[in-house]
């Protein structure tokens, strides 16, 4: 028997042979950033065999859509997210959404290989969705993300401050999210902070050492996230709306 709901959730999906990867707030847990979620998000091939597995795995935990859209490649592939409940008695109440497509991030064929994969005694193994494609992904409009990409990086800092990789530093100094780590890396790493000086142009005021400035234009670089996910999903929550109206 599978030791809570989310190891049940995962290991019908991966004993259905479901392709797939988990992302959202169980991923964070597993990368050492703990966030209580109900929910378990997936990244899913949208492709007609994948997706008949799927519903095998779906039958098998007695889950039933409970929003819109409906569960069809097509809204999948379009950005949508579809949602699910949980009867079965071992994962009661658990929520998956379900998406194949996300804002600013790779294919999924991409992201399958760069994956991450874990393996839960005695026998579970997971597919997750790579850190730096996870912090990606979290760039959205809402609230409770950025504090996450903040916490992610800082993990994986600690994590591996003892074999800090040039893969890694490019990564803390790609992502982090506060001014003081970004002026330690740059004092720390100057010549590979240069180099990414103009994927990231903030960087140059850690080089210079403007705290106050870097603050700033970390401000500016959610703001322009948060905007450009916005408008991202604006029409596409435009056609859940009108879904909705049709099935009132």
């Amino acid at each position: 028997m599978s030791p809570n709901p989310i190891h049940k959730v995962l290991s019908t999906l991966r004993s259905h042979g479901v392709r797939h990867l988990l992302m959202g707030g169980q991923a964070c847990v597993f990368y050492g950033a703990a966030e209580f979620s109900r929910d378990t998000d997936i990244l899913l091939l949208a492709e007609a065999e994948n997706l008949e597995r799927l519903s095998r795995a779906l039958e098998e935990l007695r889950a039933e859509c409970i929003a819109v859209p409906p569960f069809s490649a097509d809204y999948l592939k379009r950005g949508h997210a579809v949602h699910f409940r949980c009867r079965h008695p071992e994962a009661a109440g658990m929520r998956i959404d379900v998406m194949s497509v996300l804002r600013g991030v790779d294919a999924f064929e991409k992201l399958w290989q760069r994956r991450t994969t874990v393996e839960i005694p005695p026998s579970e193994q997971y597919d997750l969705v790579s850190l730096p494609d996870l912090v990606q992904a979290k760039k959205t409009q809402r609230d409770k993300d950025w504090p996450m990409i903040r916490r992610l990086v800082e993990a994986h800092k600690v994590q591996n401050s003892d074999n800090p990789t040039r893969a890694r530093i490019d990564f803390w100094l790609t992502e982090s999210r506060t001014a003081s780590d970004l002026l330690e890396l740059a004092d720390k790493h100057p010549a590979i902070l240069a180099e990414n000086t103009a994927c990231r142009p903030l960087l140059s005021l850690a080089a210079t050492g403007d705290e106050e400035g870097l603050a700033a234009a970390l401000v500016q670089e959610e703001q322009q996230q948060r905007r450009a996910d916005r408008a991202y999903w604006e029409p596409l929550k435009a056609e859940l709306a009108e879904l909705r109206r049709k099935r009132r």
